[in-house]
């Protein structure tokens, strides 16, 4: 390819283009040479007459930016600046290619308005492509997090009743267990295993960001809280941690899928339990207006840290903790939602974290 045949150039006079054959390089590079590297002197600028340039970064592992073809520019902010390039080319096939030296060019085109426009719409054409490229990678890489960090979610939730399953099976195998250890351990399991396809169900309802089948009917909110603190006190009871009624729930009724209820109250005691590595208290508190119910977790951890109070529901929010992600407290508000309700989250002086949450009565 000529010089007068590279699209950057075609617009140029003729006495332009002379000059600029004046002062052009023509250079050759075989396959897997080398026509700068990363981090010397920005030089000059360069046009592929033939073959085919890459573009990378990185020594040990190469991470191509572009691949430019006959009548394409490259090492072009040497134009601009005068600093290390910040990337290395290479041949990538039997290469010629015309260097124009940077001093020699900027004369030029301080002389040729043609050229200088040209130039400075190719430097904005491949900074917009390279911020395009960019951005596109930082996305790949965020979702790769997320992933990851949905994966530890689950796994961080499924680990009590897993380990609960773990533990009845070895009451249940003990030579000297009894027929009502046994049928107890069994209960046990299969209640654990019924949670952990409700906890399944729930993020596949969460992930799709729609309400779900659930079915919803009414509801003893008294009956039920009762019936769920003995299974909240086994569970939180293997971390040195106590679950106490501060007043008795109102004999209201409420719409709810009970499961789906459940798992809000589950979560809320795993993060009491989560801020309390030493062992500690659970307080659960009601209240009803003749409207609404409204029930309160209140822990005796540290409280909630100012920099993740306006995050806590927001997906994957987490702060100081080696595990989970904060997934736990986005089902809770899907599921609290779901049932017409609304959850908060508030710290006091002197208090740990207090969650409460509402749920509208039947009518």
């Amino acid at each position: 390819m000529t010089l007068e045949a590279i699209p950057l150039l075609q617009s140029l006079p003729q006495a332009e283009l002379e000059a600029l054959r004046q002062i052009a390089q023509e250079r050759a590079f075989p396959t897997g040479g080398e026509i700068f590297q990363e981090g010397a002197p920005g030089d000059g600028v360069y046009f592929v007459r033939s073959g085919l340039v890459e573009i990378y970064s990185g020594k040990t592992e190469r991470r191509i930016f572009s691949r430019l073809g006959p009548g394409e520019i490259f090492g072009e902010m040497a134009i601009i600046e005068h600093q290390p390039r910040s990337a290395a080319a290479v041949a990538a096939v039997d290469t010629e290619v015309y260097f124009l030296p940077r001093e020699e060019l900027l004369p030029f085109i301080q002389r040729s308005p043609g050229i200088a426009f040209a130039l400075l719409q190719q430097i904005s054409h491949r900074l917009r492509e390279f911020n395009r490229l960019h951005l596109r990678e930082l996305v790949q890489a965020e979702t790769l997090a997320v992933i990851g960090r949905f994966a530890q979610s689950i796994v961080h939730d499924l680990k009590n009743p897993l380990n609960i399953i773990g533990l009845s099976s070895e009451m249940s195998g003990w030579p000297s267990a009894t027929p009502e250890v046994r049928a107890k351990a069994q209960k046990a399991i299969s209640k654990q295993v019924e949670r952990i396809n409700d906890m399944v169900s729930d993020i596949l309802i969460f992930t799709q960001n729609t309400r779900g089948d659930a079915e919803f009917k009414p509801c003893d909110y008294h009956e039920f809280i009762l019936g769920l603190v003995d299974d909240l006190q086994a569970e939180v009871k293997l971390k040195s941690v106590k679950v106490e009624l501060k007043n008795n729930p109102p004999a209201v009724t409420v719409l709810s899928n009970r499961r789906r209820l459940e798992r809000v109250l589950f979560n809320l005691a795993h993060n009491a339990v989560d801020a309390m590595p030493n062992g500690g208290e659970i307080f659960l508190r009601f209240q009803s207006d003749g409207k609404e119910v409204v029930t309160e977790v209140e822990d005796t951890g540290p409280g909630i840290a100012p920099e993740i109070a306006d995050k806590l529901f927001q997906p994957f929010a987490t702060h100081g903790k080696t595990r989970g992600t904060g997934l736990g407290l986005s089902i809770c508000k899907k599921i609290v939602e779901d049932h017409g309700g609304k959850i908060s989250a508030r710290s006091e002086p002197g208090r740990g974290a207090i969650f409460a949450f509402t749920l509208p009565l039947a009518k």
